[in-house]
Parts: C-alpha cells; structure tokens; sequence
C-alpha cells in the first residue's frame, strides 16, 4: 500500500493531476470561511457557538457546502444548486423528449444538456441566495435562538447590500462549479464529487470533538466502533452487483468476424446512490419550513398545524418523522432507478447487436427479465439506504449524538462512493504505466 502510493507520487503525470486537485480543493475550503459583504463575522460565529448542536432545516445544505452555509461565506451555497441542476434535467428526460433526444446523441447532446445544466444551477443560486440573504435578515436563521447577536447578522440591510450579496453568493456557486469541472478535466476523479466529498469530510474532526465533549470519551469510541463496522457494510453493499450473463451472435461484416463474446450487465444492489435520500431529506423539510414562517407574532398563540409541525416534522427525534423519513426513501429508490434504468431500451439495444441473455427470447421477454431482476434487486437496495440514512436519528435517540453522528446518512455514502471511485481512478492510471496498483 504505502509502497504504492510512493510510486503515485514518483509518476510526474500522475503527481501533477493529484497536486492540481490538491490545490483546488485548498482554495475550495479556503473560500468557505470567507464572509460575504455585510456579514457580521462576530455575531456569526457567536451564533455557531451558541447553536454548534442544531442546524435545523438548513442542516443537509449546510452539510454539502462543508459548513460554509452558516457561516454566510462567499461559498455559503456549496455545491447544492449544481447537485439540485443536475438532478432536475435528468428527471426532465422523462417529461421532454427532447432532453431525451439529446441524451441519446452521445458527446454532442451531452454537451448541451451540460450546458443548461450550468443556466439552471446559477437560477437556482440566485433564488436561494435571495432565500437565505432573506431568512439571516429576519434573524430566523439558526431558529429560535435566544442570542441577540443572531438577530444582526448583515451590517446592512439596504437594496443595493442585499443584491451584491445575492450577486457574491451566485458568483461563487459559479466558481465552484467551475472549479469542480477542472478538477474533472485536468485532476483527478469527478471534481464535483470530490468538492462534495471535501465538504463532508471537512465536518468530521469537528463532530466527533463535538461528541467527545458533550458525551466523553467512552461515548467517541463507541461512535467510531460504530463507525467502522458501518463503514465496512457499505463498502461491501456499494460493491455489490447483480451480473446478468449475455452472450453475442458471431456476425460477419466483409471478410472479418464481429461478436461471439460473452459478457454481462452489471445491476448495482445500490443504483439510486444518495439520490433518494437527498429527495427525502428536502421533501420532509417543506413542512417544517412553511411553519417556521408561519410562527406567530409575540403573544399569540401558534395555529394547531404549526404546533403539530413542530412538535412531528421538525426533529429526527420523532416516531412519525423517522417512519416518513424510511417510506419516503424506499419509495424514492424505486422511483429514481425507474428513471434512471430503462430495462426496454437495455433490450432493444442488445437486440440490435445480437446479444441475448441465455435461456431468455431476444426483445420483450429479455425486458420483462431485466425489469423483474430490477425490481427485486432494488428492494435491498431501498431498506439498505433507509436504514443507513436513519442511523444519525437512531443515533439521537440513542447516545443524543444527532447530526453530530457523522457515519451516517448522506455523509457515509458519499464519503465511501467518491472515495472508492477515486481510487480505482488512481489504481487504472498506475496499471497503465505498468505499476503495481493500489487495489490488490
């Protein structure tokens, strides 16, 4: 292992790529904890001190822009409206032909779909960062909070300060993107992955202090116990596959031989990814968000709906949120592996080619297969990211480590998918340069 990793660095190629991803990462991290105009770094920081255990409804936001949310920095939105942009123009594919079209043109209509992938995610920054601008104004962002300073986060609140602001957060979701697509082009690995994975990552020292401090020590080494064997789990799910055996007919075209090949298709236990979770996460979090702006004026009393929000919706604390929560995301794993897998077009595609998989008729019978194998291999899949997504709630419940609980939910998955991606990246350019890779 080590000795491989000496000769990663010894290879000139290979080191440039990782410096370069090295150093754009840095700056990454470097723009998360530079404040926007008119931001009051002080009383920000007294309100992550005061508030360090509760992110509230900003809490997978803030999660993916490696705690910059809060922190209102230049980077405050992260990487989320890219994630959101990407998500929307594949689920259109379904809804508009033409996205389709242009998803079938190959190098050409990638491109362009690419391309409005970009206007969507600067949209969608300039509306959530007039949300969030909005919501440090009216002191409702780190929730009920009884520091004064939480209520005079912006140094000023005119026309012109809120909409450079908005154009500094927008801005900087634009140079994230673009950094992430360098990475991509002259690093190593998915740049936009890897700022998501950075972003995670970054949290960890911070949480675990966290539970070290409130909880002690004995609490942190269970955490980490925990950790690991979590750990371990989803690197075996995340490799696991389904191989579907397909044999091809020899051809002849001319003089020469085509096919006569076997191969297989590969089905993930896991296809959807993070997807379902992050649909789940933001799906739960529109009800306790129209009822925080719906929260009465001081002396009066909330409406029913609001109190039963609150008291039902708002903390991963509850029966009924945890209950959604696990539905919401076997539902959504179903859904978004529908989309995404397309067992007719799968067929009609190995048809074409003279593919068939042995013992199944070439054309609807090999859909009708794939879609039953689809179907009941997405079913572990679906309990598998239920249940890792509620471990940071069971969590709470159990050792009151909450969010704080960082081998759990998104975070996990992201870390232990990017990470493997990464490295079997970096082990197939040492294999072509005759070395020794890192994966034995």
């Amino acid at each position: 292992m080590f000795s491989a990793i000496a000769r990663i660095f010894r290879t000139p190629d290979l080191r440039k790529k990782i410096g370069f991803t090295l150093g754009m990462v840095a700056l990454f991290r470097l723009g998360s904890f530079i404040p926007a105009p008119f931001v009051d770094f002080n009383s920000v920081q007294q309100c992550l001190a005061a508030n360090s255990d509760t992110s509230g409804l900003y809490e997978l936001v803030n999660l993916f822009s490696g705690g910059a949310l809060l922190q209102l920095s230049i980077f405050a939105l992260g990487i989320m409206p890219y994630i959101t942009a990407s998500i929307i123009v594949q689920l259109l594919r379904v809804v508009i032909p033409h996205f389709e079209t242009l998803y079938k043109e190959g190098q050409a209509g990638q491109s362009t779909l690419t391309q409005y992938t970009r206007y969507l995610t600067i949209a969608l920054a300039v509306l959530q960062s007039t949300t969030l601008i909005t919501v440090a104004r009216s002191g409702a962002l780190f929730g009920s909070s009884g520091n004064a300073a939480c209520t005079q986060l912006l140094t000023n609140d005119a026309w012109y300060a809120i909409m450079l602001m908005v154009l500094t957060m927008t801005a900087g979701t634009g140079v994230i993107m673009w950094m992430g697509e360098l990475i991509t082009e002259r690093g190593v690995g998915n740049g936009m992955s890897l700022l998501i994975f950075t972003s995670i990552a970054a949290q960890f020292p911070a949480s675990l202090g966290r539970i070290a401090s409130a909880k002690g020590w004995d609490t942190l080494a269970i955490v980490i116990a925990v950790g690991l064997v979590v750990v371990a789990a989803v690197v075996f799910v995340e490799q696991s596959q389904r191989r579907i055996p397909v044999q091809y007919a020899k051809r002849m075209v001319g003089r020469r031989t085509y096919g006569g090949n076997n191969t297989y298709i590969p089905i993930k236990v896991n296809m959807a990814g993070v997807i379902p979770v992050i649909f789940a996460s933001s799906l739960l979090y529109l009800p306790a968000l129209i009822a925080q702006f719906n929260q009465p004026a001081p002396g009066e009393e909330p409406q029913a709906w609001v109190l039963w929000v609150t008291a039902n919706l708002t903390g991963g604390g509850q029966p009924l949120y945890m209950l959604l929560y696990f539905l919401l995301i076997v539902g959504f794993t179903y859904f978004y592996v529908a989309i995404t897998f397309n067992p007719e077009e799968v067929a009609d595609n190995m048809k074409k080619y003279g593919g068939f998989i042995p013992g199944i008729r070439a054309g609807r019978p090999t859909a009708e297969y794939l879609d039953y194998v689809l179907t009941r291999i997405t079913l572990p899949g679906s309990l598998y990211l239920g249940i890792i997504a509620l471990l940071p709630l069971v969590a709470f419940s159990a050792v009151g480590a909450d969010q704080n609980f960082p081998f759990g939910g998104a975070s996990i998955l992201i870390i232990v998918g990017v990470g493997l991606e990464t490295v079997k990246q970096i082990d197939s350019q040492l294999q072509q340069r005759h070395y020794e890779g890192l994966l034995r």
